[in-house]
């Protein structure tokens, strides 16, 4: 996958139509310092362009695989080109994931939206909230979220109490 391609296209159209995005999953984690391999780009938005998107996504020979309220899954025929994960956010939460965006260096030293650590460890709580079968590959993410510099852990345990994960947090804030 052409990851700066990809990432470029992306940048252009949500400053065209003046949006707020940031880049989430692997990319995010390997800013973080957890560099794994990853075969797609997960991005979050607000909520209310996601038309928008999905429009100019299938525009661009991006075929929908997935649509719902809160989540879409774009695959292109382009291997360069590759699949484009997006979550959607609302309201409050996403103003603040959306405010608290940090522009970090990407692939090809573009400049890339990446929410701040506490609120990637907020979503990987809820990812596991959601779905426990997450929960071991989350964790090990999360683990290293809790391992930046400055990162706030009592935001970050705040997440897990609201989503009921309090025993997953201690467990974490043990090692």
């Amino acid at each position: 996958m052409d990851f700066e391609r990809v990432l470029r296209t992306l940048a252009e159209f949500f400053d065209e139509i003046n949006a707020e995005w940031g880049v989430i999953g692997g990319l995010a984690m390997a800013v973080h310092g957890a560099a794994r391999t990853t075969l797609d780009v997960d991005i979050v938005v607000d909520a209310t362009i996601q038309d928008q998107l999905i429009g100019f996504l299938q525009s661009h020979g991006f075929d929908t695989v997935h649509r719902s309220t809160g989540y879409s899954n774009h695959l292109h025929e382009d291997p360069d080109l590759g699949r484009i994960d997006v979550v959607y956010v609302r309201g409050d939460t996403s103003r603040q994931i959306l405010a608290g965006m940090q522009p970090q260096p990407g692939p090809g030293g573009i400049e890339i939206p990446v929410p701040r650590p506490e609120h990637l460890a907020a979503m990987k709580a809820y990812s596991i909230k959601n779905d426990p079968e997450r929960t071991l590959r989350e964790l090990a993410d999360i683990r290293v979220l809790l391992d930046v510099p400055d990162v706030d852990r009592e935001e970050v345990n705040s997440y897990f109490v609201r989503y009921g994960l309090e025993d997953l947090f201690d467990r974490l804030d043990e090692n």
